[in-house]
């Protein structure tokens, strides 16, 4: 809020969704094999990092931060990209979803490609009541599902 003008300046920010993941390396730490996607995804404009986080579950269930430097090289990028959103809260609600013995990612970021149609709405006076996802998986499943309940066209 605008404490000068007493106008709530949240509508005029382009600011796209906001997203979180949480991503399981079961029994060992990630290896940098999808770091290349993401970084484009950045350069590129698609998303912006908020933060992000590399967690480990030891077998005992406890939960610590992973230093970015302790992961290797290719992690390197990320060094000094945390922006303290995620706090030990966050994390340990994190480890809920983690096997023991495991390590994760959390990471949160900015839609950037909808920031001028989110605006847009917020402008317009519309809010956001209702989002969700639905697990790739389950999509996947269900239009198996579809393509072996449709008959075969009559072949001529």
């Amino acid at each position: 809020m605008d404490d000068q003008a007493g106008v709530d300046q949240t509508a005029d920010r382009e600011l796209g969704p906001i997203d979180y993941i949480v991503v399981e390396w079961t029994g060992k730490q990630p290896t940098g094999e999808a770091l290349p996607h993401l970084i484009d995804l950045i350069d590129r404009g698609i998303v912006r990092l908020i933060d992000i986080v590399f967690i480990t579950k030891d077998a005992d269930g406890t939960v610590a931060r992973l230093e970015i430097n302790s992961l290797g090289a290719d992690f390197a990028i990320f060094d000094g990209a945390a922006t303290s959103l995620l706090d030990d809260s966050d994390l340990a609600e994190a480890a809920t979803v983690i096997d023991p013995g495991s390590s994760a990612a959390v990471l949160v970021w900015e839609n950037a490609w909808a920031a001028p149609f989110a605006t847009a709405i917020r402008k317009g006076g519309g809010q956001l009541v209702a989002s969700g996802r639905i697990p790739v998986n389950a999509l996947l499943a269900q239009l198996d599902a579809a393509d072996a309940a449709t008959p075969a066209a009559p072949t001529a």
